[in-house]
């Protein structure tokens, strides 16, 4: 006999599950180069790396202090996207790193290290104290206090 599902059953199930996201994926165009940067600036541990001979496919699961998930991820031939600026989709990582003289600091080790800076540290209209940096890749990531 088929269950019939509607709103109010589906509420009750929704109010039993505890809710979070486990981890977070992005392409990169080199694996390795990616996995120490945040292992380096952002005390990353890394799995081992996943490799499907099938597809291509290589993954690193970095995970963070607080147990947050980054899959960095690796499959050649990719198509480019333009990451630079606003656009729909994908736009930062943010990481807290306890106070406005830690954002400050890594800030400058990684302008030191050659990283592009996007925005220098500021308390914003919503009231972070943050810079926004590169990765290897372009991509954003906001360090906040």
């Amino acid at each position: 006999m088929e269950k019939i599902i509607n709103s109010k059953n589906i509420q009750k199930v929704i109010n039993r599950i505890t809710m979070k996201i486990d981890h977070t994926a992005v392409y990169v165009h080199d694996l390795e180069r990616t996995k120490t940067y945040y292992e380096k600036y952002f005390e990353a541990i890394s799995n081992n790396q996943y490799h499907n001979p099938k597809t291509g496919l290589k993954t690193y699961f970095l995970t963070f202090g607080n147990g947050s998930r980054l899959e960095i991820m690796h499959k050649p031939n990719l198509p480019e996207i333009g990451i630079d600026g606003e656009h729909l989709g994908y736009i930062h990582l943010a990481f807290s790193v306890g106070s406005n003289e830690a954002v400050n600091c890594l800030t400058d080790i990684l302008r030191n290290d050659g990283y592009k800076i996007f925005s220098e540290p500021r308390t914003t209209g919503d009231g972070y104290y943050e810079s926004c940096v590169s990765d290897p890749d372009g991509n954003r990531i906001e360090i906040i206090a």
